[in-house]
């Protein structure tokens, strides 16, 4: 008897010692739990700041000096560089694409034209550091250069207006200026450059202004396929109109001779098709009859004298053929 009552006693504390073992692990996870959230948090900006860091020293390895003197200087592009696209702005909502990126007139556009209308919100496409605000006449007109994080140069120009100062830091977002015609430019639009090392990108390998969104979190420029890359992006944009177009700080290529021949016959044809169309204007003056209406006279009557039909009076003279005609009101025929 006295046996059973100690296996009992050991069974029965055996039973409560296992019932303890997951409430002191339920203990241990909840103490251990903010632990972890704080080293997740931790780990998250250890991250943040790793990925910064690499930015910041990518940036300082592509250019050798800021300065607010120029627009954009060219130097050596490295054989390759991922540029990070995550967390960008489009400059415009506007979907339109005026201008391609590419030859055009024998020169090279070295942005993509988006139709905006003068003071519509120019934004920054990512974060950065604004470089240049300036007005030229003969190129951007009112223009922004903004050199972000991740190592691109953006330029915005024909603005209407600065929203920016030089040195100021911006996010992305961020309104820089207002849409305008002012500078080299024949209609209201932005003109948007990507550069990297100061060398003219196709923007449309990192941003689809149809679709409101970049191509991808991230392009890899390679010097050995850009222009291949650069091709095709510009034949997915297809081949829009040009209401408005512009070719910043580039003087205009001069006509050849077969194009100042066709210009001319263009224009000597134009010149005959107006005299012509002058000629018969005066013609049809000259051929125009008027007669006075007499006391009792109608429209059938003055119809078979003047050798018109009734209609045709009625169309020269913007009346309908029952209404009443009154004596002394002058025809035409």
């Amino acid at each position: 008897m006295q046996l059973r009552k100690s296996i009992g006693r050991v069974l029965f504390a055996s039973a409560m010692a296992l019932a303890a073992v997951p409430t002191m692990a339920q203990d241990l996870l909840a103490r251990q739990a903010p632990i972890d959230r704080r080293a997740t948090k931790v780990d998250t900006m250890a991250l943040h700041l790793l990925e910064k860091s690499e930015t910041s020293e990518a940036v300082a390895q592509l250019y050798d000096e800021w300065s607010n003197k120029y627009a954009h200087k060219a130097t050596t592009l490295p054989d390759s560089f991922r540029i990070d696209l995550r967390h960008f702005h489009m400059p415009t909502p506007s979907r339109v694409i005026t201008s391609n990126f590419g030859r055009r007139w024998g020169r090279m556009h070295k942005g993509l034209d988006i139709k905006v209308y003068i003071g519509d919100t120019i934004r920054s496409a990512f974060d950065g550091k604004v470089r240049i605000v300036r007005y030229e006449a003969n190129g951007y007109g009112n223009y922004v250069v903004i050199r972000h994080n991740n190592g691109l140069e953006t330029i915005y120009g024909h603005m209407s207006k600065h929203l920016v100062a030089e040195n100021q830091v911006v996010k992305a977002g961020t309104p820089i200026g207002l849409g305008g015609n002012t500078g080299r430019s024949t209609g209201s639009h932005l003109h948007f450059e990507t550069r990297l090392c100061g060398v003219a990108l196709n923007p449309a390998l990192m941003f689809d202004f149809k679709n409101q969104d970049v191509t991808s979190d991230y392009y890899t420029f390679r010097r050995s396929s850009y222009e291949r890359e650069s091709e095709k992006a510009s034949r997915t944009y297809g081949k829009p109109a040009t209401p408005a177009t512009s070719q910043p700080s580039v003087a205009a290529a001069p006509a050849t001779s077969r194009q100042r021949n066709v210009a001319a016959a263009t224009a000597k044809t134009n010149t005959r098709q107006q005299a012509k169309t002058a000629k018969g204007k005066k013609q049809q003056a000259n051929d125009m009859r008027y007669h006075k209406v007499a006391k009792g006279e109608t429209l059938y009557s003055i119809a078979r004298k003047s050798g018109v039909t009734v209609d045709q009076l009625c169309k020269k003279n913007g009346i309908k053929a029952d209404k009443a005609i009154r004596p002394g009101q002058i025809i035409r025929y």
